[in-house]
């Protein structure tokens, strides 16, 4: 329930908010959303497996986050685009994710 309104006021703060990001930040940006995105899917899928660690969460949380950013800025500077790679990854572990949480909803579902 706390995450619901957590996410809940973070959207209302983002509507009202007209946050206006650089273009040349975007790179780290889409990133940086991937690497929380991805963080989160896991997090939803552990809890439908009942081994959900608050921990693990945080520090994957801004950890994969951090570190996203810093090979995006790394490629940045040596004018290769790294950033691929970790937009290739989080990309692939959201989907993965996303399908275990949606077989475990249904299986969820039908033993009920």
């Amino acid at each position: 329930m706390i995450a619901f309104i957590g996410l809940l006021i973070g959207v209302i703060v983002g509507v009202i908010w007209n946050v206006d990001i650089p273009e040349k930040f975007s790179p780290y940006m889409s990133v940086a959303i991937l690497a929380c995105l991805d963080s989160v899917f896991g997090a939803i899928r552990a809890n439908l497996s009942k081994n959900f660690q608050a921990d693990i969460f945080i520090s994957g949380f801004f950890g994969n986050s951090v570190l996203a950013v810093a090979l995006a800025y790394l490629g940045d500077k040596l004018g290769i685009p790294i950033y691929i790679a970790a937009v290739i990854v989080f990309g692939g572990r959201i989907f993965d994710n996303f399908a275990i949480v949606r077989r475990l909803l249904i299986e969820k579902a039908k033993s009920r």
